[in-house]
């Protein structure tokens, strides 16, 4: 069977890399699927959960990210993301007190620029504890 290689990082580090049989990631228009051989392809990408079935390996790696870029090659599919976390090191209580925060900012919102970055992270503060929930459930 061919394998993809797949590069997963975030402005601070390297999340994921390794040969994988299949991703999954929410793309902007809906849930993508890439197996190798994918036609070349360049997209944003919404917060969410990227799940990884890596070669040789019965449980799939998950990543949660925070939005960002996906590019495929046949070969390759490279995502940077805004901000990345492998879903063992996802903290649901500080989740929560971002959704909550957000939520506040929103309520308090002076101005166009503060509602916009409230939207933001609360939207990805909801797709963390979305991607949080979906990882547990798989263990």
């Amino acid at each position: 069977m061919h394998t993809i290689h797949v590069d997963v990082v975030s402005a601070e580090r390297s999340i994921f890399e390794g040969k994988a049989d299949f991703v999954a990631l929410p793309g902007e228009a809906g849930e993508l699927g890439i197996y190798p051989q994918h036609t070349p392809l360049i997209t944003r990408i919404k917060p969410g959960a990227v799940r990884i079935k890596v070669h040789g390996q019965a449980e799939e790696e998950f990543v949660f990210v925070a939005g960002g870029i996906l590019e495929v090659q046949p070969n390759r599919v490279t995502v940077l993301a805004d901000t990345a976390i492998r879903g063992h090191d996802l903290d649901e209580a500080k989740a929560e007190e971002a959704k909550r925060a957000a939520e506040e900012a929103l309520a308090n919102r002076t101005g166009a620029i503060d509602y916009a970055k409230a939207q933001a992270e609360l939207a990805a503060a909801i797709a963390q504890i979305a991607a949080l929930r979906k990882f547990r459930q798989r263990k």
